[in-house]
């Protein structure tokens, strides 16, 4: 996945997370489903952001960027901040 198509996909996610949190304002969604997909949401864009670091890190070294890899979720949501 290119740089681009990473950009792409973090603008998709945040888009969706806007109109659920609106359709929560509505009445149309509960807070619970709400809560549930957000989590789901931030935790994909977290891999978004880290594979992101991932490949500036490889060209930044004179590595392929195309080697990194989206990591698990348990891991980069366990990143010590």
């Amino acid at each position: 996945m290119q740089d681009g198509e990473i950009f792409s996909k973090i603008k998709e996610l945040i888009a969706e997370e806007h109109a659920l949190r609106e359709r929560v304002s509505s009445g149309d969604v509960s807070s619970e489903d709400e809560r549930s997909r957000v989590r789901h949401l931030e935790e994909s864009l977290d891999q978004c952001w880290d594979l992101l670091r991932q490949r500036k890190a490889h060209r930044e070294y004179g590595e392929d960027p195309d080697n990194a890899a989206p990591r698990p979720v348990n891991e980069v949501e366990n990143y010590q901040q």
